[in-house]
């Protein structure tokens, strides 16, 4: 009997993910996790790495600025404000090379800072062209340019009377020969219209023997 009631007192053993020990009852128990359930902490943190900012992007390379083609030429530092810059652009190096040459940089850069900023860009392509012109003829320049537009102008201009005046006369020799044309068939049509009246139909009148015929029987 004693033997049934201390088998029926023993503790099952049962498997369980939490193993405890009776003896160590001053400490608390230390789970044990199987491989299969994932710790509270590793669930814990990985929200955490998740939600890591992303990493800064990459500063992009320094820009090199290139100085401007007048400050090229001259061989000097081209500053933040130049006032050759806007309007002498490094690629285009003959634009300044033909207006220094003709002018002078100092001139240039005082020509423009009398003028406002809207004027500017204006200025610098009439120094441009001015400088074209004097390089290619150096004694008249613009002017040398200019007289010889206004002689094709005069030139055109008596062409153009010229052919005026040719069209004029066209215009008269033709009406001309439409007068002539119209007085010969008005004259050729005249004599048709006189000869009809005078056309005398003869079968209307007898002749002698019919008619001495037709009284014959009344002088019998």
């Amino acid at each position: 009997m004693e033997n049934n009631d201390k088998a029926a007192i023993s503790p099952i053993s049962v498997s369980t993910p939490f193993s405890y020990s009776p003896s160590s009852s001053s400490s608390p128990p230390t789970p044990h996790y199987s491989p299969g359930f994932p710790s509270p902490n590793s669930q814990s943190n990985s929200p955490k790495n998740s939600h890591q900012p992303p990493p800064p992007p990459a500063s992009p390379p320094p820009v090199v600025l290139s100085p401007c083609a007048a400050c090229k030429i001259l061989r000097r530092r081209c500053v933040e404000k130049c006032v050759l810059a806007p309007y002498f652009p490094p690629t285009e190096p003959y634009k300044f090379t033909i207006a220094h040459r003709v002018f002078g940089a100092s001139n240039i850069i005082k020509s423009l800072q009398e003028l406002p900023e809207s004027q500017r860009a204006d200025a610098v392509s009439s120094m441009v062209y001015e400088a074209s012109a004097r390089i290619r003829d150096p004694v008249y320049g613009c002017a040398g340019a200019i007289c010889q537009l206004q002689k094709q102008v005069s030139d055109l201009q008596a062409q153009l009377a010229k052919t005026q005046a040719e069209l004029v006369t066209m215009q008269c020799q033709q009406a001309n020969l439409l007068a002539l044309i119209c007085m010969e068939m008005t004259q050729s049509k005249e004599p048709t219209s006189q000869q009809q009246p005078y056309s005398i139909d003869t079968s209307c009148f007898l002749d002698d023997s019919n008619l001495a015929s037709a009284w014959e029987p009344l002088w019998t």
